[in-house]
């Protein structure tokens, strides 16, 4: 399930890297709740509006974003929330929240980017390795998180699976994205997926890839 949210004008500027604060408002919203500590389940984008004044972004007309959850509960634990607590950062407030309906997702294959796709493994000597949309790896990656997030949820295995990073999309580009003093380098590129609707629907909510709770991975 999807929520889109309008959000106030900001009154001090956003800070490029404000996706901290970003993290930090999702989880006051969804309060003291386990999912916290267990594999993510959920995904939001970035916010939209924005634009570069200087050194940090303004939102002078608002700022919209979403918010999707496999579990329902917890979307509409999220939404008395912020019903509640509407305020966010830098002065922003949620304004408005739109509760909405899954797409025909049946016949759709191309899905975009609402936040960048990050791919990470341990390795075996401990190191944390990052992928990105040019690594030979990165497909299989992407559909062994996903599968590992189906079994999480009790969704059974669909064979008909396939994910692949479009490379052909001209505007494909990396991001390097600095979180609690951690360089990580994310795909800002489009995704072809095949699969069941229910599977298609699975990923619209979890979105792709790792730390999609940190504000990674959403697709639209």
């Amino acid at each position: 399930m999807r929520i889109y949210l309008k959000i106030s004008p900001n009154k001090v500027p956003v800070p490029f890297n404000y996706q901290q604060k970003l993290v930090g408002v999702i989880h006051k919203w969804i309060g003291n709740n386990r999912i916290h500590d267990s594999i993510s389940l959920y995904s939001f984008s970035w916010l939209n509006g924005g634009k570069k004044v200087d050194n940090a972004l303004d939102f002078s007309n608002g700022a919209t974003m979403f918010i999707s959850f496999h579990n329902n509960d917890v979307i509409k634990t999220i939404v008395r929330s912020i019903l509640d607590d509407p305020d966010m950062f830098c002065g922003m407030t949620v304004e408005d929240i739109t509760l909405a309906r899954y797409p025909n997702l049946s016949k759709r294959e191309l899905y975009y980017c609402a936040s960048p796709i990050f791919i990470k493994r341990t390795l075996t000597d401990d190191n944390i390795k990052q992928y990105v949309f040019n690594d030979s790896e990165a497909n299989s990656l992407l559909k062994e998180t996903l599968e590992t997030k189906m079994k999480a949820a009790g969704i059974e295995k669909d064979e008909t699976l396939d994910i692949q990073f479009d490379i052909a999309y001209l505007k494909k580009r990396l991001k390097l994205i600095n979180y609690h003093g951690i360089n990580n380098k994310a795909s800002l590129c489009p995704v072809i997926i095949k699969a069941k609707e229910e599977t298609k629907r699975f990923i619209w909510d979890v979105g792709l890839g790792n730390c999609t709770g940190i504000g990674f991975g959403a697709v639209k």
